[in-house]
């Protein structure tokens, strides 16, 4: 599903342990990945320059960690220094990635106005995928259990689905990459359409429950048509709530969302349904970032 995958890492989110398990990764069909470390510039002089020392150190520790067993993925340590998002955008370029994995810590909408985000940044800066996840979630994993994590990265996907251009264009990739995968990497998805419950009977619902498991039944016929194994589900209730609730029972590997707000000035205003599954949810996140206003 992914080839080329870069690997940020602080060293407080997790991922670095990644780096021991490259062979695992090889199993869900990933043939490069590139750990990066970004150093801050040192600035406690007139003029930032960079922490050589901080540097070294992190080059050390990522190069003793790569998993050294016998395999046919091309593994590579980038340590630089400069700002994370220009750092990291000029590294996936580099690499030609398709794939960015970056940890996020659980923040509220006023904490991300106030320090921002660099998945939010990164989110209206590239076209490629990223893949967020809790830092909580990896460090909480046994070796064991973070071998199996990692040879499924991709085996199952939840896609929320309300008819909308973001959920549409999700749709859209989800098919692409399956119908270009080079084995069953990714193997099933579940389409999940939560009908928003107003409470106010006055006003009569957009879309029935019939209509939307209709519509769902072509878009799973469409899946199918590119060997994906599909399930669909028509919920009433919160929007988040709801899909997070469907994640719990689904065995799943990954929610994959998209929008075209996050990062921008609507953010501010009101948050989007995909902002708040990335602040929410304790499953890793499969992000697209639109390709266009």
């Amino acid at each position: 599903m992914f080839e080329r995958i870069l690997i940020c890492t602080d060293f407080s989110d997790g991922l670095h342990r990644l780096s021991h398990f490259v062979s695992s990764l090889r199993l869900a069909g990933i043939k490069q990945i590139v750990f990066l470390h970004v150093v801050p510039l040192w600035e406690k002089g007139i003029i930032p320059r960079v922490d050589s020392e901080k540097m070294e150190q992190a080059q050390t520790r990522l190069a003793e960690a790569v998993d050294e067993s016998r395999t046919d993925v091309e593994v590579k340590i980038e340590v630089q220094s400069g700002k994370p998002v220009e750092t990291i955008l000029k590294v996936a370029q580099t690499y030609q990635s398709g794939l960015i994995i970056l940890g996020s810590q659980s923040r509220s909408l006023l904490t991300e106005k106030l320090v921002g985000s660099t998945m939010a940044e990164l989110s209206r800066q590239t076209r490629i995928p990223l893949l967020v996840v809790r830092p909580q979630l990896i460090s909480a994993y046994t070796c064991e259990e973070l071998t199996l994590r990692c040879q499924h990265l991709f085996r199952s996907l939840l896609l929320p689905y309300n008819d909308s251009k973001a959920a549409i264009y999700l749709v859209q990739q989800v098919k692409h990459l399956a119908g270009q995968q080079s084995g069953r990497f990714l193997q099933q998805c579940k389409l999940c359409w939560v009908l928003e419950n107003t409470g106010r009977r006055e006003i009569p619902r957009k879309i029935l429950p019939q209509q939307a498991h209709q519509t769902l039944s072509q878009i799973k016929a469409d899946l199918e048509g590119v060997n994906l194994q599909v399930d669909i589900e028509v919920r009433e209730g919160n929007s988040v709530t709801q899909v997070l609730e469907t994640a719990v029972m689904a065995d799943i590997s990954a929610i994959a969302v998209s929008s075209g707000t996050i990062g921008k000035l609507q953010e501010w205003l009101v948050s989007s349904f995909a902002a708040e599954i990335l602040r929410q949810s304790w499953y890793p996140i499969l992000f697209f970032p639109p390709q266009g206003d």
